[in-house]
Parts: C-alpha cells; sequence; structure tokens
C-alpha cells in the first residue's frame, strides 16, 4: 500500500502533459550528428552511453526505433584528408564511407546489452510510392515484433539532391508515423528551445512546454544548419509542427546531458515538450503529410480555410484565390491562407492550370470553366491534412 502511495505521489509531481511521456509504450528516438561525433568523428562513449540508455527502455517493456544521423562524420573520421565535402558526391562517398563504421559502433554496443539491431536505409523517392510505403511499415513492425532495434537512415549515397529530406528529423517524422509511435524524442546539440540563442545571449532562458509552433515560435530558431549537419532549430521546430499536428507529442533534449533518456522517461522536466491533443492521423494522411514532396501552393480565403480547419471540410474552387508553381493533378500541394501561413496539405484532383481557370467558380461552374465535368472537391477531405 506504501508503494502504490509512492507512486501516485510521484506522478502528481510530473507536469500533466509529461505523462504522455510515461504511458508511451512505442517511441521513436532521433539523435543528431553532434551528438554521436567529435572533431576525430564517431565518438564511441556517446553511443554506448545512449545504447545503454535505450536498452533500458527496451527492458522496461516499450518498443523503440532510432534514427541516426552520424554517417558522414564518420566518414570523415576516417577520411580526414575529404573532411570537407563540397559537392553532393563528396558528401554521398562519405556517407559511403560511415555508414558502415556507424552500424558497426551501434552493433557492437547493443549486442554488449544483449539487443539485436537492424539496419533501414531510406530515401523520400522510395517512400512515394504507396506500397513501398506500406513495405517499410511492414518491415518495421516486424523488427519491433521480433524484439530487434531498428535503425534508420536516409541512404545518403542514392538519394538524390532534389529528393533528399531535408535532414534526419524530417525522416523521423515520417518514421514515427510509419512505425505509429506515440512519442518522438529529437537529441540535439542544444538542451532544448530557448527564448534567444543561448550561444549569444547567456541569459537565455530554456522554455519547457510550447502548446503550439506558430510564427512567433518559430522566430525563435535560426535558419542555419546544426553543428554537423543539415538540420537545426528550425528544422525540429517544423518538425514539431508536423509531429504535433498528427496527434503525437515531441521532445527536443539535449544528447550530450547525462542520463538524458533515462530522465525524459522518469517525468523530469528536461528539454522542450510539444504536447498535442490532436486526434492522431491515420490511413492515408501521414503518407500525404510526410512522405510525398510539396509541388504547388494555392492560397484561400478565409471562408475556406475555416471550412477545412473548423468543419473538416475538402475544398472547393470557389475558396482558392490564387496558384503558384506549376503542378500535374495528383500532385501533393500547400494550402495557405491569406497571410501566407500553412494551413493544409493534400493532394489536388487538377493540375495548376485548370485550378487558374476555376480559381473562385461554384461547382455547377466547373464543366464551363474547364470544358469537362470533373470533381466537384480540388482537394477531397479523404486525401488533405490539416496542420493548424
Amino acid at each position: 500500500m506504501a508503494r502504490k502511495q509512492t507512486m501516485r505521489h510521484e506522478a502528481s509531481s510530473i507536469p500533466a502533459g509529461r505523462l504522455r511521456i510515461l504511458s508511451a509504450r512505442r517511441v521513436v528516438i532521433k539523435v543528431g550528428s553532434a551528438v554521436l561525433s567529435d572533431s576525430a568523428g564517431l565518438d564511441r562513449s556517446m553511443i554506448d552511453g545512449l545504447s545503454d540508455q535505450i536498452a533500458r527502455l527496451v527492458g522496461s517493456g516499450k518498443e523503440v526505433t532510432l534514427v541516426s544521423s552520424g554517417a558522414i562524420a564518420a566518414g570523415k573520421g576516417r577520411l580526414p584528408a575529404h573532411a570537407s565535402p563540397r559537392t553532393v558526391p563528396e558528401k554521398q562517398a562519405l556517407a559511403a564511407v560511415g555508414q558502415g563504421l556507424l552500424m558497426q559502433a551501434y552493433e557492437e554496443a547493443f549486442d554488449r546489452r544483449g539487443l539485436h539491431v537492424a539496419q533501414i536505409l531510406l530515401t523520400r523517392e522510395g517512400l512515394i510510392s504507396r506500397a513501398r510505403y506500406r513495405n517499410a511499415k511492414n518491415t518495421l513492425k516486424t523488427l519491433l515484433g521480433w524484439g530487434i532495434l531498428p535503425i534508420v537512415n536516409e541512404n545518403d549515397t542514392v538519394a538524390t539532391e532534389e529528393l533528399q529530406f531535408t535532414d534526419n528529423d524530417q525522416l523521423a517524422t515520417l518514421i514515427l508515423n510509419i512505425v505509429e509511435a506515440d512519442l518522438l524524442v529529437c537529441l540535439s546539440d542544444i538542451d532544448g528551445l530557448y527564448d534567444k540563442d543561448p550561444r549569444r545571449h547567456p541569459d537565455a532562458r530554456l522554455i519547457p512546454e510550447v502548446p503550439e509552433v506558430n510564427d512567433a515560435v518559430l522566430a525563435l530558431a535560426g535558419k542555419g544548419p546544426g553543428r554537423a549537419g543539415r538540420g537545426g532549430m528550425r528544422s525540429k521546430l517544423l518538425s514539431a509542427r508536423m509531429v504535433t499536428a498528427c496527434g503525437v507529442p515531441m521532445v527536443i533534449a539535449g544528447g550530450r546531458i547525462p542520463s538524458v533518456l533515462d530522465r525524459i522517461f522518469a517525468g523530469e522536466e528536461i528539454g522542450t515538450f510539444f504536447p498535442s491533443g490532436r486526434r492522431r492521423i491515420s490511413g492515408r494522411k501521414p503518407w500525404i503529410a510526410l512522405a510525398l514532396a510539396r509541388e504547388g501552393r494555392i492560397r484561400l480565403d478565409d471562408g475556406a480555410v475555416r471550412a477545412l480547419v473548423e468543419n473538416g471540410k475538402s475544398l472547393l474552387p470557389v475558396g482558392i484565390t490564387a496558384v503558384e508553381g506549376e503542378f500535374e493533378p495528383g500532385a501533393c500541394i500547400v494550402c495557405s491562407d491569406a497571410e501566407g501561413h500553412d494551413v493544409a496539405i493534400g493532394i489536388s484532383n487538377y493540375g495548376s492550370r485548370e485550378i487558374l481557370r476555376l480559381i473562385g467558380c461554384k461547382s455547377g461552374e466547373i464543366c464551363d470553366m474547364i470544358g469537362y465535368q470533373g470533381t466537384e472537391e480540388v482537394i477531397h477531405r479523404d486525401n488533405l491534412v490539416v496542420l493548424v
């Protein structure tokens, strides 16, 4: 009885939103290059410490998928004469050298703790196909069911620049939905989101919780990349906006903080927490929201925004005010409000040339405007994901 009272007391001291961290059964952990590497290449002591903490999470009954950067950093350590790559092929060559070293380090670290690991290398191009997306989903779920730890990275050696994930923050967001995880933990070289840049302002204060990733929050982050990779705080905030829009919470914390994962999953208020009170999206929508490249943009009037965001309606041509970019029917496009804020993304039933002719028209006028009777909806609600 005393033990149960103690547990209730401990739970009551944890911020309410963070209780979802404790109850998360399936977790994606993303770790950046700056956490795993130093000037000499891979930091084996960091990999060992991280593996120790992940093994404890698995031992507690959680299913963990690890999204790990570090291949290029590992390649630089092995080939110091080529440590300043300037071209995409040079970076891809370093990734080819380093990916095996990275996996070897993880294999050895987790083997000492009795865990098997599996390497998964993905490209955005490979996941645009709905069938391949499902195949990746089935493989990852099978590995988790077998008690094997999937370690995911972008296949930098073959990814084209146009179809690369912006960084592994974006890849982790996709993996989160592929495995249907309950939480994303992003381990970075910075301890969380601050009210100003802590590297320039010693009085900067860590923000423990961000209820909504709006423009004011995005303005707190610089646009530059991280120390050892393509990402940065802005990239992580954009991922947080997408993750919470999908109905899942996220934590950003410093990967080099001692026992950081142990402390996060003990409910300690560490890093920055992004809660989500939204219902989780399912079916085709995670694939639309996260796998497909954006090919264009349309702007909406206030009535159309309300119809999409508040009423869950499809997008009709009457609410469209402008079209940006050129795209064909079936393209994934962004919907913005009058101020340019992204409000939704979805698969368009029409190409940009047709939508230009349909701007502001009513459903009964579609045939007259484009010469045939197309669908009433420019984007059907089943193919639309609201972001706000």
